[in-house]
């Protein structure tokens, strides 16, 4: 997929919102550095009021916190681009919203901000579904700050289709 392909990318949330119809869910999303591009590819989707609750985008630390309850300590000890804070966010937004899933993504899009430890490309994701289910993951992507938040934004659909779909197997 091209940097920008946003047609892919709705085709993507298009597929992401026919499973959780057919489910009978909902999914509410919380995103840092892709600033809301996966609520924007689910509501290019005609009808997706009926499995899209809500989207929450929380760029800063004191946002994460405060609009998803993401406990300061956990963002102290293991930083705002980690799988511990993802899960705090994936988890935050379900219990703020009506979905029955949620997913979360945080990282270092680039050009600047990357370290060592956590190098531009860096991006951590979380999925919180019924039952208690939470996954998380790390990737490190290439490419530019568009590149990085396209395949972010693919990587976390793709992500629900797994974990929703295993429900239904």
């Amino acid at each position: 997929m091209s940097a920008c392909d946003q047609s892919a990318l709705e085709a993507l949330a298009a597929r992401v919102g026919k499973l959780l119809l057919a489910n009978g869910e909902c999914l509410a999303t919380a995103e840092s550095c892709t600033g809301g591009w996966v609520a924007q590819c689910v509501t290019a989707i005609a009808g997706s009021s009926e499995w899209f609750d809500c989207g929450f985008v929380s760029y800063s630390n004191e946002a994460k916190t405060e609009i998803l309850g993401v406990a300061a300590e956990t963002l102290a000890a293991h930083g705002a681009v980690s799988e511990a804070s993802a899960a705090a966010m994936a988890l935050g937004a379900r219990r703020r919203s009506r979905a029955a899933w949620a997913l979360a993504i945080t990282g270092i899009a680039g050009p600047g901000g990357g370290s060592a430890g956590r190098p531009v490309g860096t991006v951590c994701f979380a999925w919180a579904g019924p039952a208690g289910q939470l996954d998380t993951d790390t990737r490190r992507f290439a490419g530019d700050r568009a590149a990085v938040r396209a395949q972010s934004v693919a990587h976390a659909l793709e992500g629900v289709l797994q974990r929703a779909g295993r429900r239904l197997a």
